[in-house]
């Protein structure tokens, strides 16, 4: 899909209410590699990547391939995931690549021109970003962002059990710091409510009352939620409502294993992505 004058919170937006609210996580874990019968390789990783995304092209909203299980293979690895993000966007499909890249400065200018500079041969629709040096260290990013029609998802709260110790931590304001993370996306973003933002949030579907008791749902209510937590670590439709409330419509619903694990046979796959569009929703109306 060609960015051409269009931001990526209206590109995401169009594809939630076209393919529903699935983003595919393509995260070739070994495990998954041998389930599928391939050799854990730079040649089994790219087998596994293509043929998840011709199998869920059209079926969800977007993908996201998660960078460390390829860079773990060295270059190889790396060139298979450039080829995966290029083949994503021949076909149309959104990517926002899981790289959590935060830094200060020049450094963090040249993780955005890695990852959201058009024709960097590692070039995604979004990247996801860690605040946690500070939420302005990652303007050189939300700028690069800005300028190009792309995407960041700022972490907010994650679904491992140690967040809370930084995540709902007071600032000096005694404010939460996943509040400060979720006003700033807020900011940065545009806060129209009837139109999402291109700067999102990552907020676990594992979280419990968090996201609401800690006032995210407020501090940034035009905001997409990529939301990890869902399938294999426990969560289900049910804490689309529980976990999010009135901002249920933003969440985006991230599986890995409970999607791929339906494979390798395509057609396996592409019915396992159809089942998850109906059971999280369907195709959603996301004003």
């Amino acid at each position: 899909m060609s960015t051409g004058s269009r931001n990526f919170g209206d590109r995401l937006q169009q594809a939630v209410a076209e393919r529903g609210r699935i983003v595919a996580g393509i995260d070739p874990h070994a495990s998954l590699l041998a389930d599928w019968s391939l050799p854990d390789t730079p040649e089994g990783l790219r087998e596994f990547s293509l043929r998840a995304l011709e199998a869920v092209s059209g079926r969800v909203a977007a993908i996201k391939p998660q960078s460390a299980f390829y860079e773990r293979h060295g270059s190889a690895g790396v060139a298979v995931l450039e080829e995966l993000l290029s083949d994503a966007r021949a076909r149309g499909v959104l990517t926002i690549l899981d790289v959590k890249r935060g830094d200060i400065g020049s450094t963090m200018a040249a993780y955005a021109e890695a990852h959201l500079l058009p024709g960097a041969p590692l070039e995604a629709d979004a990247i996801t970003v860690s605040p946690f040096l500070g939420t302005g260290s990652l303007d050189p990013a939300a700028q690069l962002a800005a300028e190009h029609g792309k995407g960041m998802f700022l972490l907010a709260l994650t679904s491992n059990p140690d967040g809370p110790q930084v995540q709902h931590a007071r600032s000096a304001a005694d404010t939460p710091v996943a509040r400060e993370i979720a006003r700033h996306a807020e900011k940065i973003g545009g806060g129209d409510p009837n139109r999402w933002s291109s700067v999102g949030l990552v907020v676990g579907a594992t979280v419990g009352d968090a996201y609401r008791r800690l006032g995210l749902d407020q501090a940034a209510p035009s905001v997409p939620l990529l939301a990890p937590g869902f399938g294999a670590q426990g969560a289900g439709p049910a804490q689309m409502a529980e976990v999010f409330g009135d901002n249920a419509g933003h969440v985006l619903v991230s599986l890995s294993r409970g999607l791929l694990g339906a494979g390798p046979a395509a057609e396996s796959l592409s019915r396992r992505a159809e089942e998850l569009r109906s059971e999280y929703g369907g195709v959603v109306t996301t004003a």
